[in-house]
């Protein structure tokens, strides 16, 4: 990943921290328009990373919207082969189709994070993973 988009990214993550903390939805809105237009300007480049349309979901109120924005980092880390991000983007698309009473796509998504997920470092979300899909498919 280009190394001024990532410090850019991880500055607007901070900003909408920040802002988030403070209660502040002004500025969260700039940042977040920020880290939109960022999205928008990289996509379909050599600039383009999953990372920076993961961020953007994490940010994103409207769990439908954040559905959808997950969805397009996906389709971004399967271009680069990325199993930590496949995982990460799996695990967190399955929560909000949780959220959104979509027990058969969380399940779905889940179970490809699964797969993803067995030759990462990160432990917890492997657990995280299993766990949530485990509670699903008993429920």
């Amino acid at each position: 990943m280009n190394t001024k988009i990532y410090k850019k990214v991880l500055s607007l993550t901070d900003s909408l921290l920040a802002a988030a903390e403070q209660k502040n939805q002004k500025r969260f809105d700039g940042f977040y328009l920020e880290l939109k237009q960022l999205c928008e300007q990289n996509d379909n480049t050599d600039k383009d990373h999953p990372v920076q349309w993961e961020t953007l979901a994490d940010f994103t109120d409207d769990l439908a919207l954040a559905v959808t924005i997950y969805e397009q980092a996906l389709v971004k880390a399967e271009e680069i082969n990325s199993k930590d991000f496949r995982s990460s983007i799996g695990y967190s698309i399955g929560a909000l189709k949780v959220e959104l009473d979509d027990k058969s796509g969380a399940i779905e998504h889940l179970e490809k994070a699964k797969i993803s997920c067995n030759k990462i470092a990160d432990k917890e979300l492997k657990s995280e993973i299993h766990d949530l899909l485990e509670e699903l498919k008993s429920a």
